[in-house]
């Protein structure tokens, strides 16, 4: 059986059911598996994470305002 025949095959199962919490069942499954790839992080990854979590609940940051600023003087200085 191919992949093609089993999707069918599955499209044609599903059609036949009208229960509906299966259907948000099955729903469920599906979109755990489509959702896109797991990210997995470093350990040093997390950290630096977390450490800019902190800097930012200080307030320790720039917005994309002020580097748009920054870098407008930069190039009026070259």
């Amino acid at each position: 059986m191919t992949t093609l025949d089993l999707k069918k095959e599955l499209v044609e199962k599903i059609n036949e059911i009208d229960d509906v919490s299966f259907l948000k069942a099955i729903k469920i499954l599906l979109e755990t598996r489509t959702s896109g790839p797991v990210i997995s992080l470093t350990p040093e990854q997390q950290r630096d994470i977390e450490l800019s979590k902190k800097e930012i609940e200080k307030g320790q940051y720039l917005s994309q305002e002020d580097i748009d600023k920054m870098f407008g003087q930069w190039v009026n200085e070259k």
